[in-house]
């Protein structure tokens, strides 16, 4: 927690699977109360592990201010891309070589695509979560790799835990458990080092002038801590990791009991600022 809330117009950041959506169905409540917050002359904004790519029309359909995805990597705001960043050549190159040594399936993440080696799609049809329809739709796997540039890898079906692979590929990348729910310790997200929702936020508040106390944050998986230390009202979702809800000023339900929906009414968001 990083400060309190303010008064006047704020900027909320909605994590996606877990908190706006529930498995990729997003609550009537939910999209009424981004509307009503953006009347009451509000910014909203989805901060998601998602790449752009991999966020459909029935995610947007609310309508929003833009979006933080692949984990802080990207942000669009009013339309116009104000961060982008990826891999250094070397490095993406490294970790690709490790995943494949390891026969991981992978997806690498970019704003347009997403992309895999060639039969990633066969591995990826036979899952029950992680909303493959939601991956099948958007992945290229073009066969030769090399030039593909991208911000965030997800990672499945790996027989390496996470503490060895990220002792493998060392401090100039990150990993955390996935974001989808379920999936263990054969699943995560590889980011470059120092890259976290945090770093889009802190993007979308500076070219708008604001500061980190007009922020609200609300998330439940390992990727929205830093999401939550850096928002001036930090929300969680019940059921989150304690390392999440220790962040948290308030606790509201998942998206199955209109988790959002409450936070914004108690919050004062759907009641124009002054």
């Amino acid at each position: 927690m990083s400060g309190s809330k303010s008064d006047g117009a704020r900027v909320a950041f909605l994590d996606v699977d877990g908190t706006y959506a529930d498995h990729g169905t997003v609550p009537p409540a939910h999209e009424e109360a981004v509307r009503a917050a953006r009347r009451a002359g509000h910014r909203v904004l989805l901060c998601t592990g998602r790449p752009e790519s991999m966020l459909p029309p029935s995610l947007l359909a609310a309508g929003f201010d833009g979006v933080v995805a692949t984990a802080g990597a990207f942000v669009r705001l009013d339309g116009e891309v104000v961060a982008d960043l990826r891999f250094p050549d070397d490095l993406a190159t490294r970790v690709r070589h490790v995943l494949d040594a390891h026969d991981v399936a992978y997806l690498l993440e970019a704003p347009e695509a997403v992309y895999g080696p060639v039969g990633l799609d066969a591995r990826l049809a036979v899952r029950g979560d992680a909303a493959p329809h939601e991956i099948l739709d958007v992945l290229r796997m073009p066969g030769d790799l090399a030039g593909v540039r991208y911000a965030k890898i997800s990672y499945f079906d790996s027989r390496v835990p996470i503490a060895a692979l990220r002792a493998e590929l060392g401090p100039e990348v990150g990993i955390l458990p996935s974001s989808y729910a379920d999936t263990g310790d054969n699943a995560g997200e590889i980011h470059l080092a120092g890259v976290h929702k945090a770093v889009g936020m802190a993007a979308v508040m500076e070219h708008l002038g604001l500061t980190a106390a007009q922020a609200v944050g609300v998330g439940d998986g390992y990727n929205d801590v830093e999401m939550l230390q850096y928002a001036g009202t930090a929300v969680a979702v019940e059921g989150a990791p304690q390392a999440v809800l220790a962040e948290a000023d308030l606790v509201v339900p998942g998206p199955a009991r209109g988790g959002v929906a409450e936070a914004f009414a108690r919050l004062g968001l759907t009641t124009a600022h002054v």
